[in-house]
């Protein structure tokens, strides 16, 4: 099976096309908006819970490197429902989530760390 891709040329638009089995997969900056509002209200509330019980090994420490890896696991599965995957964005996108992720992470450690 053959797969022809169609590459962004009009970088303003920061739109990533992604082919598979002849469909081409669109993720635009407002949709990556929209996940990773979507994600930081999720870690925020996973956050909460965390270090309210205090139940993970490791103390803040262990808790907040719980946090990292499930916003990384729950970024990648909302891509994947968008037909999309953080490998596959352009680079101002990927700086978007990292960006965002470091923001999110530094929220978390100002409002919990004691």
């Amino acid at each position: 099976m053959q797969f022809e891709c169609l590459k962004n040329q009009n970088k303003v638009h920061n739109v990533f096309f992604r082919c598979k089995a002849d469909k081409i997969m669109v993720l635009d900056d407002k949709m990556l908006d929209g996940i990773l509002e979507y994600l930081e209200k999720s870690i925020n509330n996973l956050a909460k819970e965390a270090f309210d019980n205090m139940e993970l090994e490791g103390g803040f420490q262990g808790a907040k490197e719980f946090l990292q890896s499930q916003y990384d696991i729950r970024l990648e599965n909302l891509l994947s429902a968008k037909k999309s995957s953080i490998h596959h964005l352009e680079s101002s996108m990927k700086n978007k989530v990292i960006q965002r992720k470091r923001s999110v992470f530094e929220n978390i450690i100002n409002q919990y760390q004691n």
